[in-house]
């Protein structure tokens, strides 16, 4: 059976359609289909092209569904995927539960262990490789787990940000008309002999070594940041205790602003929350829920300035110790960007 060419073009119109073609293949075929509109027979249509009388039917058809732009070759579909979307859907679920040591044998899902979770609940086959480019398209990542304390309250962290600006509202600075308000927080970090090492670039397959003391001779930072400002105050010192703690609340009260107010967030150790500490008239305590360390932006000063400067090093002597805090700390201070960058969070500055 014969099939006729659709009616609203004719030879001329191919003619110019095959000299504007994306491609040498649609041009020709547009050659071939324009010499049976001229009249031309099927089979000498199919010698224009280099082709079967089959195919010209192809063509013939494709031409009458989609104009010229049938035409052209798409892309091929491919192999179907293994994975359908209720399968994508049962992996992202056990990525977010995680596994149950006692049912899954392991602590962390590795790609092995889906892989096997997927056969056994589905019947599926996928290669790791496979697996690794389906959890990549939907947004997963190997990443590095963030500590939580075991005895963390549930929702302590959720809870202390609903009610953070009402504390604002209830600080003593509140009492006088309107004066600016500055978030700082403030935390110690222990530095000594014995000294953290930090990941290095290396050829793979080696294993870079880094020097490490035994000996304990160390001190402390007591520091402070106000990320909105770019600032920050600290001291070295020998211990913690009250009389540390005084000393550098009166640091943190000479870095603030005139006029201003400071809200100094702080965790609930001891010499933090003591009766006898005495409490510059120009700051606010702020406790932080017990077991939060997540909400104290000083955390991740002390990680940056101990990856970068800090670490993998040797202290020849105590004073040695307090030298290079003390340079680490005016580095610090002296990049109010890099204070910025680490330490701005929306729930704390976007009051």
């Amino acid at each position: 059976m014969t099939i006729l060419l659709r009616g609203d073009f004719d030879a001329v119109a191919l003619h110019a359609a095959a000299r504007k073609a994306q491609t040498a293949t649609q041009a020709r075929r547009l050659l071939a289909l324009a010499a049976i509109y001229d009249g031309s027979t099927r089979t000498e249509a199919a010698r224009i092209g280099g082709v079967t009388l089959q195919i010209v039917r192809d063509w013939v058809l494709r031409f009458n569904a989609d104009s010229p732009g049938g035409l052209i070759d798409g892309k091929a579909p491919g192999a179907m995927p293994r994975l359908t979307d209720a399968h994508r859907s049962a992996v992202a679920a056990m990525i977010e539960s995680g596994p149950m040591p006692a049912a899954h044998g392991v602590v962390r899902w590795r790609l092995v262990d889906l892989c096997q979770w997927l056969w056994e609940e589905f019947r599926v086959s996928v290669s790791k490789p496979t697996l690794s480019r389906e959890l990549r398209a939907l947004g997963y990542r190997k990443l590095s787990a963030r500590p939580r304390h075991h005895a963390q309250t549930t929702g302590a962290i959720e809870n202390f940000k609903k009610v953070l600006d009402p504390c604002w509202r209830r600080s003593r600075a509140r009492k006088t008309p309107s004066p600016p308000i500055e978030v700082w927080f403030a935390d110690e970090a222990r530095v000594g002999q014995k000294n953290k090492i930090t990941r290095r670039w290396a050829l793979q397959g080696t294993r870079p070594a880094a020097p490490k003391d035994q000996r304990k001779a160390s001190t402390y930072i007591f520091g402070a940041v106000c990320p909105k400002e770019g600032k920050g105050a600290a001291l070295v010192l020998p211990h913690c205790n009250t009389a540390a703690m005084t000393l550098h609340l009166r640091e943190i009260a000479a870095a603030v602003a005139p006029g201003a107010h400071a809200v100094l967030l702080l965790d609930q150790a001891g010499w933090h929350m003591s009766g006898k500490l005495p409490i510059p008239p120009n700051l606010t305590l702020v406790p932080l829920p017990p077991k939060c360390p997540e909400l104290n932006v000083m955390e991740n000063v002390w990680q940056f300035i101990r990856d970068n400067w800090l670490s993998n090093r040797i202290f020849p002597s105590h004073q040695a110790i307090v030298d290079l805090c003390c340079d680490a700390w005016n580095r610090l201070v002296n990049q109010p960007w890099r204070i910025m960058s680490i330490g701005l969070r929306d729930w704390a500055n976007g009051f």
